[in-house]
């Protein structure tokens, strides 16, 4: 048995997405894994129903565990609450509890100048990242303060050091972060975990990249001093498990930068 066996997670963005090799190619399929392994049944979202589909057959036959797939997607003009509010009441009325909220789901038009955005292109960053992760803490907040639960959201060094082309999606994971911290402050009395990840990952987007576009991907995506980019199961999944484990509960309202094997730097 795992550490997280008989919790419930919500993870937003999980739909299955693999590397060439088979391996896991998103963040949030990868955090999804690693969950699994570790027991917990899972919530995964999305928008795309085929992936979600794909991980739930894959997660429920390889690991043992139950996995409720709900389509949503929080974007500009959408009763975003609405949305939410189905993907928490079908978890309450599959599992009766949450016990961890992963804020992953993150949509944008990387590459554009901010001289060019457009408000299309800045309300797709905040709508998916920014008030996404705003109306899933709201609306879980009473579960997760029944289990002592943990919320764990995920920021971006594009917001951290400025990355050419990425203003709608810097300004989305800035705001995640200071929202992260006031949680945090907030919520600690009533024994809910909260904390940031900034991660770099090897994923498919980024693989398919630098195969079309080989001196952009040069010019953009730098390795990190380490030589490896991050695991998204091994690294990033373990550390979401780590961060939900009672053992971590004294770490809340931390920042953490997992940069290619790096480790965690508070």
């Amino acid at each position: 048995m795992g550490h997280l066996t008989g919790k419930t997670a919500i993870i937003t963005g999980a739909g299955r997405a693999v590397l060439k090799d088979g391996s896991c190619g998103s963040i949030g399929y990868g955090i999804a894994t690693a969950y699994a392994k570790d027991g917990a049944n899972l919530v995964i979202t999305g928008r795309n129903v085929k992936k979600l589909e794909d991980a739930k057959e894959e997660l429920e036959r390889l690991y043992g565990i139950k996995v409720l797939t709900v389509q949503a997607d929080v974007s500009a003009g959408s009763d975003n609450e609405a949305v939410v509010k189905n993907v928490i009441d079908r978890t309450i009325e599959t599992f009766g509890r949450i016990d961890v909220l992963i804020n992953n789901a993150q949509a944008s038009a990387s590459g554009v100048p901010l001289a060019d955005h457009t408000t299309e292109q800045f309300e797709l960053a905040l709508f998916s990242g920014l008030y996404a992760t705003f109306y899933y803490m709201k609306a879980c907040y009473p579960y997760l303060k029944e289990t002592k639960g943990s919320v764990i959201n995920f920021a971006s060094g594009a917001g951290l050091f400025g990355n050419f082309g990425q203003c709608s999606y810097a300004a989305a994971k800035e705001g995640i972060r200071g929202l992260t911290r006031v949680a945090a402050t907030e919520w600690g009395k009533d024994g809910i975990n909260v904390n940031i990840v900034c991660p770099l990952a090897w994923t498919a987007q980024l693989e398919q990249f630098e195969e079309a576009y080989p001196d952009a991907f040069k010019a953009n995506v730098h390795m990190p001093p380490m030589g490896h980019y991050g695991n998204s199961e091994m690294e990033i999944g373990r550390v979401c498990v780590q961060l939900a484990s009672p053992d971590f509960k004294y770490m809340t309202g931390e920042t953490l930068t997992l940069e290619g094997g790096m480790g965690l730097r508070p």
